[in-house]
């Protein structure tokens, strides 16, 4: 899709939010000027990026949803952890846990880089069908770190979509 195509797909709905997701938005050449044509008629803009590829050079006007990879997922070797100093309290970060062992390990990384600190919120999601969202929240609330629970809700509005994630 061209970025006069999004620009009409967008104008479609009365909504000033707009959401860039799928695969890994910052892989698209003309990522920037997407963002700027969207900030100059007034949206504001969320970009969800996997956080493997740099985001020094995203408008600050941008709110960055950053994702840190959990070990269970195999990616955790692709975290850029330069990101962080990029984020600002007007962004967030998620992890997707599966496990214990992820659990554990965002929890070290949000206190070795101050996240809660850092960012305007961390939110942890559930992998869907791995771990309970009751197991997920008990942790949560005893780990005594400022987070949130996020379902990952495209999985229960659209379950019957495969996904590769």
């Amino acid at each position: 899709m061209s970025i006069s195509e999004i620009l009409r797909a967008a104008a479609a709905y009365p909504a000033r939010l707009a959401l860039v997701t799928g695969g890994e938005p910052m892989l698209h050449k003309d990522i920037y000027a997407l963002f700027e044509a969207l900030l100059a008629r007034a949206y504001t803009v969320l970009l969800e990026t996997g956080g493997h590829e740099p985001l020094a050079a995203v408008d600050a006007r941008v709110h960055k949803i950053m994702d840190f990879k959990c070990p269970s997922s195999g990616m955790a070797g692709r975290n850029n952890y330069a990101n962080v100093d990029c984020l600002t309290r007007n962004d967030e970060v998620k992890f997707v846990i599966a496990d214990w062992n992820d659990f554990d390990w965002a929890c070290d990384i949000i206190k070795k880089y101050d996240l809660t600190a850092r960012v305007d919120m961390v939110h942890f999601s559930p992998v869907f069908g791995k771990i309970s969202f009751a197991e997920l929240a008990a942790w949560i609330l005893r780990c005594g770190l400022d987070i949130r629970m996020q379902p990952q809700l495209h999985k229960i509005i659209w379950p019957e979509i495969d996904r590769g994630v």
